[in-house]
């Protein structure tokens, strides 16, 4: 059977994983597609191949200014920083800057030796950079979609480009391949387990024809135990680079 592309698809391999259609699998569909949705949003959140890294550039508006922050796109998942908006090694244009200058002024050496001292000065430079100036704080919250950036307003002045280093969830409609994942896959598959265990807890010492009783209460502790154990996994070991969740 070829992996699924579609979220229809989806649904109908992993209940199928988990035996339909030989065994009944008493799960409503809402709540399949409730358990789809859960699986899909821890998978962004804390598996590395449920978001991508991205550059957003903005250029600061009449409004962002009034405001006081920045309104970003809700797929947004996480900011892991800025760009120096000001930096002490772009101070000037052309052959006034910083750069320039000290390639300018020490290029002999530069190319008759090797790069130490070059990486050496512009280590320390940034260095004086972060102690006399410091770096912009930012503060951001997915829920707002608000990128807060703690800086005077003469430091983002209108018509300023920020460049912002974020997280960007997948979107399944648009990447079909996100369905063959198989984490994603085996992490849906145990949710639906669940919620089957728990809705046959409730119909716990009725039998069935033949005498054949539910067991709810196993299959909702063998679901309970892999799911600790993935979600486990994945918060020690496949999470992509820390986000910036502040505020």
């Amino acid at each position: 059977m070829a992996q699924p592309t579609t979220r229809a698809e989806f649904k109908d391999f992993i209940l199928r994983k988990l035996g339909a259609p030989v065994i009944e699998i008493n799960v409503a569909d809402e709540q399949v597609d409730d358990r789809i949705d859960e699986a899909v949003s821890f998978w962004r959140e804390y598996h590395y191949n449920g978001s991508q890294l991205i550059y957003l550039k903005h250029q600061i508006t009449e409004d962002d200014v009034s405001n006081g922050y920045i309104q970003l796109p809700t797929d947004i998942l996480g900011i892991s920083g800025i760009f120096n908006i000001r930096s002490a090694t772009s101070i000037g244009a052309g052959m006034f800057n910083v750069n320039y200058q000290f390639i300018l002024n020490n290029l002999t050496d530069l190319t008759g030796y090797n790069m130490q001292h070059y990486y050496m000065t512009m280590q320390h430079i940034e260095m004086m950079q972060e102690v006399l100036v410091g770096k912009q704080h930012v503060r951001y919250n997915r829920h707002a979609n608000r990128l807060y950036i703690d800086t005077t307003s003469s430091n983002l002045p209108v018509d300023t480009w920020v460049i912002i280093e974020a997280y960007d969830i997948l979107d399944p409609s648009v990447f079909s391949e996100v369905w063959t994942d198989r984490w994603l896959q085996n992490y849906a598959a145990m949710l639906v387990k669940e919620q089957w265990g728990a809705n046959l807890t409730k119909f716990t010492g009725m039998q069935l024809v033949g005498g054949v009783q539910f067991n709810g209460e196993q299959i909702l502790s063998e679901a309970r135990e892999e799911r600790r154990a993935m979600e486990e996994e994945a918060i020690q070991n496949l999470q992509p680079l820390t986000y910036n969740f502040i505020g």
